[in-house]
């Protein structure tokens, strides 16, 4: 269903903070005073044109006494010098107010962007695994990067503008009925009711345009992540013109219907300039006929010419600003949806505390399905795990090995059962204090382009990684010796995804990773599953000579990776089949 534009308007202001709130309203001052000094530079032309063609007309007029007095004038002829300084001060105040306002304007909206994308990104990251499970990062970036962006120029500055040409255009309305009522009426009529049948002809347009936009906008992305992420495959396939193809429909509908907005927002200016051009025509030929008519009508006209000159543009920004608005209220939507995504109670929970850890983590009778509609992936797990443990799990794929440690880093929640730390139940309130015991090695360690030290480090600021740490770290992991032996040791680049490093340099990196954390539960899913055989027992030996104070957790497809844990864990079908030590499991192959 289709929200009202005026809803998703409302949305947007609940949206912006206080202080930008604040920002808006003074905004809105200074357009009253631009509009204001829009009047004074209109209203400045009727004396100088005046002067210009009758200064004996002027000079005798009432209301130029107290001006004649002051600057001791003494023939309508000195009118002319101080009329053009008063007329060319009011054209440059108003210019002034322009650029302030432009200025203004512009500023407060990029800053306001700025906020979106900073509160949608960390509110994305806040989100609990099973959200991040459900949907595509292409959806994500593009609401970040894209559709933040077209919210600043789509909506929130066409809004600013459609406020300032609302308030511009009933000042200049004004200013005209004062010259000469019949013909300000006839115009802002005449004008009006011409953009209102545009609108009421484009408006689906515009509606079937901002749809393709936002929808497209994020396919575009989908398909660069998925052609650039999997170029491997791409290259050794050769399916280049495949992605090729299903990026070009997507950026080419998008550009498309962006340069069909662009088309119907400017296009209705060009008709507008042509027939206010035969409105002045026409005034002039209709005073023409009268006594002096041509004299008297010069200094009307050219209030009424100028006052055009500014009707017609604040016109054309009015209805340019509400078909932009019109045409991007789908991203619109789609930014209002991520910055309604919720925030943890959590969110700012001092960092130091921790859930305490002494003695067992009890996992009680749970069950998992990721959604009503999907079967059981855990059914009915029961398992104590004492601290200092190192427990292997196997099982065939898809017996819920992953999702099982999952639940054991509240990453997921339990659908049913519960699991307990010390006899304290986890829940969404306290999951981060247990989190803060764990660190993470799955199969493919991420690494970010940056040095080592970064990555070992990973998420700590630059100017606070404690370099002994990283060394200390480095060496538990056994991989100190081959950092130290590059030409810029820790400071070397790993390159993008760490491709400059072999698959056991970057597993060791991500064990070296956790222990910076000081994390005493390291879990490894899989870490070892893409790794050659020696390779393996180099990092599986860098594993088991860790503290035996640290819990371990180790996922393996090969249970002779899983020879020196105190016990072994093997599921299937969703359940515990077997628990033992590695020589049990071994005779019972056998």
């Amino acid at each position: 269903m289709q929200i009202a534009l005026k809803i998703l308007l409302k949305e947007l202001w609940v949206c912006i903070s206080p202080k930008r709130r604040r920002q808006f309203l003074f905004l809105l001052v200074i357009m009253l005073l631009a509009s204001f000094s829009e009047i004074l530079s209109i209203g400045a032309v009727l004396p100088f044109l005046g002067v210009l063609t009758n200064p004996e007309r002027i000079f005798n007029l009432t209301i130029m006494n107290p001006v004649i007095q002051i600057l001791n004038l003494n023939k309508p002829e000195d009118l002319l010098l101080p009329v053009t300084i008063f007329f060319g001060l009011m054209a440059i105040m108003a210019g002034i107010m322009r650029l302030l306002l432009l200025w203004s304007s512009t500023k407060l909206s990029f800053s306001t962007g700025a906020d979106f994308g900073i509160d949608i990104y960390r509110r994305t990251l806040y989100q609990n695994y099973a959200v991040h499970c459900s949907r595509n990062s292409s959806e994500i970036i593009s609401g970040i990067t894209g559709k933040s962006n077209t919210v600043i120029y789509g909506v929130i500055l066409p809004i600013l503008t459609l406020i300032s040409s609302s308030v511009m255009l009933i000042a200049i309305l004004a200013f005209l009925l004062v010259i000469n009522p019949f013909v300000a009426c006839v115009a802002f009529i005449g004008f009006g009711f011409i953009y209102l049948m545009i609108i009421a002809l484009t408006r689906k347009q515009l509606t079937i345009n901002s749809r393709n936009v936002a929808d497209e906008s994020t396919s575009a992305i989908k398909s660069l992540q998925e052609g650039l992420g999997g170029i491997r495959d791409v290259l050794i396939d050769g399916s280049q013109e495949i992605h090729c193809q299903i990026y070009h429909y997507a950026d080419s509908l998008m550009r498309r219907s962006q340069g069909n907005n662009l088309f119907i927002s400017q296009s209705p200016r060009y008709a507008m300039e042509a027939l206010g051009m035969v409105l002045i025509a026409s005034i002039a030929y209709s005073l023409e006929g009268e006594s002096n008519g041509i004299v008297k009508a010069i200094p009307i006209l050219g209030a009424l010419a100028l006052g055009a000159q500014r009707l017609l543009p604040v016109l054309q920004q009015a209805y340019s600003s509400w078909s932009t608005i019109q045409a991007n209220r789908i991203s619109l939507k789609d930014v209002l949806d991520l910055l309604k995504q919720p925030l943890p109670d959590d969110t700012n929970e001092d960092s130091s505390r921790m859930l305490p850890f002494n003695s067992t983590i009890k996992l009680n009778q749970i069950s998992f399905r990721y959604s009503f509609k999907m079967p059981t992936v855990l059914n009915q797990i029961d398992l104590t795990i004492k601290k200092g443990d190192r427990v292997g799990f196997v099982g065939p794929t898809g017996c819920g090995k992953s999702t099982l440690l999952d639940i054991v880093m509240a990453l997921l929640q339990p659908t049913d059962g519960a699991i307990k730390i010390d006899n304290q139940l986890i829940t969404i309130k306290n999951q981060r204090l247990w989190q803060k015991h764990i660190a993470h090695v799955p199969q493919s360690i991420y690494l970010s382009d940056s040095s080592i030290e970064e990555n070992i480090a990973f998420g700590v600021p630059k100017e606070k990684i404690d370099f002994n740490r990283i060394k200390q770290s480095a060496e538990q992991a056994q991989i100190k010796d081959m950092i130290e032996s590059l030409p810029q040791k820790y400071k070397t680049l790993v390159g993008e995804r760490g491709v400059r490093l072999s698959g056991g340099q970057r597993q060791r990196i991500g064990i070296a990773r956790a222990l910076y954390k000081k994390a005493d539960v390291i879990i490894f899913d899989e870490a070892t599953s893409a790794l050659d055989n020696e390779t393996e027992n180099e990092v599986m030996s860098a594993i088991e000579n860790l503290s035996d104070k640290l819990t371990i957790l180790i996922i393996a497809h090969r249970l002779t990776t899983l020879k020196n844990c105190s016990y072994i864990v093997q599921l299937g079908d969703g359940a515990i089949k077997k628990i033992g030590s590695y020589k049990e499991m071994v005779n019972s192959e056998s």
